[in-house]
Formats: C-alpha cells, structure tokens, sequence
C-alpha cells in the first residue's frame, strides 16, 4: 500500500510490476557496496536507488559519484535522470555537462591514441603487439562503455594469442563483457571453451572458481536453477579467502560476485530444485560449498529445516530475507519463482503422507490463512507439480491415489502376452530349422531359404525342397516363381 510520502516514481514502478522494497533491509548499505568493485557496484547501486523507497536518496548520490570516477557517461546520465524522477529538488538532479565535456574529449583522446598505436603495430607485424593493442582497445571501451566495440576488440585478439595463457587472458575479457552485457548465452559459451577438455589451461583451472560462478550466475539467468545450483555448490572454496580490497588478489571476482553472493545464489537454486536427499549430501555435506554457507548462516539454517521438514521455520526465514535480495541486481528477477517453487516443495513434501488435509491445516501449517492456501493449490495443480484433486464443497485436497492391485494384474497380463509372443517366436524358428528353410553360405539369397548357386543358373532350397514343406502345389508354384 503506498503512503502518501512516497514518491511518484515508485508507484508507477509498483504498478508496472517493478518490485519495490518499502521495508529496511537487514545490511547497511555502505558496508554492503564496500565489497564490490568495479561496474556491478554502479549497477547495485542504482538498482537499490530504484528499488528501495527508504535507501533510494542514499545509494543514487552514491550512484552518480561512482559514475563520475569513471569515464562511462551513459551510467551517470542514467544514475542522474533517476534522481531527476525520485528527488527533483536533489543538487545532482541537474547534469554536469562540463564534467561531461571534459569526459567526452578524454575519451575521444585515448580512443585515437590507441587506434594509432595499434595501427603501427599491424604495420610492424609483431603478434605480441598487436594482441596487446587489441586488449588495451578492448578494456578502454568496456570501460566507457561501448561494450559491442569491447567484444569486437577482444574477438579480433584470438588470431594473435600464442600461448594458452593468452587465451585464458581473451575469454576472462569476453565473460565479463558479457555478463555486463546480460548476453547469458555469450557467458556460458566462453566459460565451455576454457573448460574444453580438448585443450589443457593451467591458468583456467587456477581460475576454477571464477569460471564456476560466472556459468552458475548464467545459467541462473537462463532459469535454469538446477543446473545453477550445481554450478554454485562446485564452486572451488578458494574465492572464500580471496581479499576483497586487494585488487592484485586474482581469487577476487568482486567486480561481479562476492562468496556471500555464491551462499545465497547457490542455497535458493538448490532449495528450488533439489529434493531433500540431495539437500543433506550435495549441498550440507558439501565440503566445498561448506565454507560459502558459513559466510550465511541464515541460508544453512532455511536448507537444514526443509531437509528436517520444518517446512514452516525455513519458508519464515526465507520471507524474512526477501527485502535484501529483491535488492539483489541478479536475484530479484528471479525471486518470486524460485520462492513460489521452494513453497510447492514444502507443500508436495507435506501432504505426501496424507490421503486429504483440510486447507484450515495446511493454511496453519505454512503460517497463511485459507484464501491464499487455496490460491497456491489450485496453481500446483493446473501446473502438473501437485498430483492431487481439490474439493471445494468440503474444503479439502485429496490424494489421486493410484490402484496397486490394478497396476499388478496389467504388469502379470503384460509379461503373458510377451511370454506368449516369444515361445511362439521360438517354436516357428525351430520348424523353420527342422524343414530345412535356412539359407545357404553360397550363392546370394533371394529370401529365407532360397539362395542362387554361383553360376546363377539353378535355385537351391536347403536340406530338403520346398515341396515336401508346403506341399508339392506350392513348392511347383514357388519353384515356377523364382525361374520366372
């Protein structure tokens, strides 16, 4: 319900289906933008700007200062036409065009400059150079941000690499323009090429971690949250000791993701998409993916009430932490579904030992009143995902429970009628074989038992002739068939 304080901006967001977070979020945001470098920490930023009504003034002037430590203009235009609508009377609602200017020539400056320098280099022929022309031309545009120019820069690096460490360098670049692109499949293409088993990178499997959250955090767009979840919980716990505010520490992947970031993306893939089974041996007792969960603890808890059925305990922890990630750049897309399939989860796994529960029970189990309960249901139905029938007179859902007995008669007539078939099968092969109807090594068959000597000239019939098999009509009749 939007108050009367809230600006226009975030009912129009609301009622075009953006989401906005109108409650304070668990982290303090200078502490939580602190991790983070790079573009993604712009992009969290005014994310959270347009997201949050309580942090919306705080992180868009946090917003436009990083902009302007950089060189890409359209993200301070961007950060600035936002304040523009969120806080009109704001000092930086108003552009900065000398900043902008002065920006504009630098850039056009050092684009010439490296156009030139990478000229000569093709002038002079050496490999090397011209590799190193085409990596500064395409880090200069990513850091502008004319991202289709950086991948064209760094695609045209690939016929001057000479040694695998070279291409290890070319495919890093391409997966994070990529991933500030959104082109998923770009990411999941460049990641496969490094982990070619083709070909050997030592570097490549230095940067295993980096490789496995990039493709997790792919595929996470992709919606594929099975394949996700694997991603994340495979992901090599060295990331965890990286030192985030050293920018020489190469176990860093700050400028996309930090390890908490691989707990909570990995935890709700895997609630989403995992059973309980695999929950207690490939996420809770996975050595690996371990020290992520430490870094959440609220994330192992949730994880560990699902696979101990406290379906109720591990939903509230879950919506009590929905604030911070529809705040997440990467996860609030994603978020209602992966909820809405975690609850089906619950509710499936809940009613599996009922024959029918009442919506008063499974709306106090799961901590909802009737109308909602009985929303949820009818959707699990007409999606597939719950096998069961509502009835609305009585107010309870019934098992589709199938007959056993049945199932066991048609199995007992299914395995008589193959019996039957193959003792047939075997008994017309046995009279076959004792007429004599098998075809002979010389000569080329004409069919079962018929075959033409090498001269071509006259038709044998195996042991015995066809007559005294079918009688002597037909063996005439078939004698007559094969000489005409």
């Amino acid at each position: 319900m939007a108050s009367a304080s809230e600006p226009a901006y975030f009912t129009k967001a609301s009622q075009a289906g953006h989401p906005v977070v109108r409650d304070l979020p668990k982290f303090e945001l200078d502490a939580y933008i602190a991790n983070y470098k790079g573009k993604t920490r712009f992009d969290r930023l005014l994310h959270i700007g347009t997201t949050s009504i309580l942090l919306a003034p705080e992180a868009l002037r946090y917003a436009v200062a990083e902009a302007k430590q950089g060189r890409d203009i359209r993200r301070y235009d961007a950060a600035v036409s936002a304040i523009r609508e969120i806080m009109p009377g704001d000092r930086n609602a108003t552009p900065d065009v000398p900043w902008k200017e002065k920006v504009n020539k630098q850039i056009k400056a050092e684009s010439d400059r490296l156009e030139t320098e990478l000229k000569g280099y093709k002038n002079n022929l050496i490999k090397e150079s011209i590799r190193m022309g085409y990596d500064d031309l395409g880090q200069h545009y990513h850091r502008t941000g004319e991202l289709v120019e950086s991948v064209k820069a760094f695609g045209r690096m690939r016929d001057f690499c000479t040694t695998p460490s070279h291409v290890v360098v070319m495919n890093l670049r391409l997966i994070s323009v990529s991933i500030d692109q959104g082109n998923w499949l770009a990411v999941q293409t460049n990641v496969q090429k490094l982990r070619s088993p083709g070909q050997q990178f030592a570097e490549a499997q230095r940067l295993a971690a980096k490789l496995s959250a990039s493709m997790g955090l792919a595929l996470l767009a992709s919606g594929n949250y099975k394949e996700a979840a694997k991603e994340f919980i495979d992901t090599d716990p060295r990331m965890v000791q990286a030192r985030l505010d050293d920018p020489t520490d190469e176990e860093a992947f700050n400028e996309v993701m930090t390890p908490n970031d691989v707990a909570v993306y990995g935890g709700l893939c895997a609630l989403a998409s995992m059973d309980r089974t695999d929950l207690q041996k490939k996420v809770l007792e996975n050595n690996r993916f371990r020290s992520y969960l430490e870094l959440e603890p609220h994330i192992r808890r949730a994880i560990t009430c699902f696979v101990s059925s406290k379906y109720s305990l591990c939903l509230s922890i879950l919506d009590s932490y929905r604030s911070d990630y529809l705040l997440d750049v990467h996860l609030h897309q994603h978020l209602g579904e992966l909820y809405f399939q975690i609850r089906s989860k619950a509710i499936q796994q809940y009613f599996v030992p009922f024959s029918c529960a009442t919506f008063v029970a499974l709306a106090a189990a799961f901590d909802t009143n009737e109308q909602t309960i009985e929303q949820e249901l009818t959707g699990m139905v007409k999606r597939g995902s719950l096998d069961a029938r509502i009835d609305l007179v009585d107010r309870v859902l019934v098992a589709s429970r199938s007959d056993a007995r049945r199932k066991v008669h048609e199995h007992a007539l299914q395995m008589a009628q193959e019996y039957e078939r193959t003792a047939h099968l075997r008994i017309l092969r046995t009279e076959m074989i004792h007429a004599g109807l098998e075809v002979i090594d010389k000569g080329k068959a004409l069919g079962s038992g018929i075959a033409l000597d090498n001269t071509g000239g006259e038709q044998t019939y195996g042991n015995s002739s066809a007559g005294n098999f079918f009688g002597e009509g037909a063996g005439r009749s078939l004698r007559s068939g094969v000489r005409g």
